[in-house]
């Protein structure tokens, strides 16, 4: 496989089958894997249906919450054997139609940001007030590190294997979205080429849920119809009890 997308999860049972979906539409050769913190909704068993229907899904479960950067690091463990490895949150605001350029600029860079702030502010329907928070936390993070990089909080991320296997895992400290800072700022700091494609998160209280209709771009699967699964019938059922 060409690339690999890893998806941290908590509660997402609601949205995991539609994101399944919409990545695996975009007719390239990725794997998908989700890591789980132990999610009391049952993302877990829905995940483990979508990988007993793909073989493109791969799943591992934590137990218990142990927090963001935590997660993301046991998914690089995994997936530093991939020539790419890309980064997403399970809530469907991060676009996987964006993915095919951030492939294209990670050929020549080692970490590639899906930004929103790169020709004004690329955001749809947030609130006023979440805006000039994140605007003035990448200011300040630019302020802090000395990149000149504009949106460092962004969590839809695309990275060459080489600067993860460059990097001592255990070492990085931050465990909240700072770590999408501290993980960046290891990577510039070591030498490493970073870039901004533009990208649009969406406000999930107005998302209304986005078509799955030209995902694809008309494009055919590369993998062959055994690992393609286009459409996936994974039932929700019902909430697990606590």
């Amino acid at each position: 496989m060409l690339a690999i997308v890893v998806v941290p999860t908590y509660n997402e049972r609601d949205n995991i089958v539609e994101l399944t979906e919409r990545l695996l539409a975009l007719g390239l050769p990725l794997d998908v894997l989700y890591i789980d913190d132990g999610s009391p909704d049952g993302t877990g068993k829905v995940a483990d249906d979508l990988a007993q229907s793909c073989s493109s899904v791969f799943v591992i479960h934590r137990e218990g919450k142990l927090g963001y950067g935590s997660t993301v690091i046991e998914g690089f463990r995994v997936a530093r054997r991939y020539p790419w490895v890309l980064q997403m949150d399970a809530d469907l605001s991060h676009d996987p139609a964006a993915i095919p350029a951030l492939l294209r600029a990670a050929s020549d860079h080692e970490l590639v940001l899906g930004s929103r702030y790169i020709g004004g502010v690329r955001v749809i329907d947030w609130e006023i007030g979440r805006v000039l928070l994140s605007w003035m936390a990448n200011g300040y993070a630019r302020t802090f590190t000395g990149m000149t990089v504009r949106d460092l909080t962004s969590g839809f991320r695309c990275y060459r294997r080489s600067a993860l296997e460059a990097l001592d895992l255990a070492q990085l400290k931050a465990n909240g979205y700072g770590f999408l800072i501290e993980i960046a700022y290891q990577i510039w700091r070591s030498g490493g080429r970073l870039i901004e494609v533009p990208s649009s998160p969406v406000e999930l209280s107005s998302r209304g849920g986005p078509s799955l209709q030209g995902m694809s771009g008309g494009r055919q699967d590369e993998r062959g119809s055994g690992t393609a699964c286009p459409r996936l019938s994974v039932p929700i059922g019902p909430l697990p009890s606590r």
